[in-house]
Formats: C-alpha cells, structure tokens, sequence
C-alpha cells in the first residue's frame, strides 16, 4: 500500500473527498515530523511511538578498501511499534509472550514455623582390640 492507496481508503472509509482525505493524511505527517524533529516523542496508543535517536560518532571500516573510516552523529527517527499492533501482526508471538511472561501470583501465606526436631547423636562403637594389637605387630 503506498500514499495514494491509503488516501483512498480514508475517503472511502469516513466519506470523504480524496482531497479532503490527503490534507488530512498530511496534516498528520506533518505534525509527526515536526514533533520528532523537535526532539518530543509522539506517541498513538495501540500503535506505536515516534522518537528521535542520536546516534554517536563511530569508527568503520570501508568494505571495498578495508580503509579506517569516521561515521560522523546522526539523529534519526524512530519508530517504536505498540503491544497491539505487534498482536495483530503475529498473534503467535502476542500468545508466547503471554506465556513466557510470569503470571501475577497471589502472595505465599506465610508457612508455619516448624519445631525443631532434637538431634541425637549415635554413640561410636569402641574400636575392636584385636584389629589395633594386630596392626601394632606389624
């Protein structure tokens, strides 16, 4: 779907004129723009979020040369999808993440403190007095 598709599915859907529809349309877009280009994140609830990322300078590598080259900054927008719209994508993924997640337990009733159980301790047997004389001769 490009612009003019989705033009024509506003004017369709609220009964619209395409003109009417594609100031709209543009309206919107200007707006996302000129807020993420300000630095403020943009925000639609279920769909997602706009926000500018500054991107550090950094080293790289030329892949045909192999020359050392400097990434200069950048700011970039981003794009940031919202819970509902990545179910409506891939449901399966909503659902393993679902699953993956913990549950919100109830809280553990404290356990009963259980009594101490008294230790008794064997008494050794006495060393046999035969095998000690016979170690002693050898």
């Amino acid at each position: 779907m490009n612009k003019t598709d989705l033009i024509e599915r506003l004017a369709e859907k609220h009964s619209l004129s395409k003109a009417e529809a594609g100031r709209v349309l543009e309206t919107l877009l200007d707006t996302i723009v000129a807020q993420v280009k300000k630095g403020d994140a943009v925000t639609i609830p279920g769909f997602g979020s706009f926000k500018l990322h500054a991107r550090a300078a950094r080293n790289g590598v030329n892949p045909s040369t192999g020359a050392k080259i400097k990434i200069a900054a950048a700011k970039l927008p981003k794009f940031t999808p919202g819970a509902t719209f990545k179910a409506a994508v891939d449901a399966k993924a909503a659902a393993r993440k679902a699953a993956k997640a913990p549950a919100a337990k109830p809280a553990k009733a404290a356990k009963p403190a259980k009594a101490a159980k008294p230790v008794v301790k064997a008494a050794k047997p006495a060393a046999k007095p035969a095998k000690k004389a016979a170690a002693k001769k050898k």
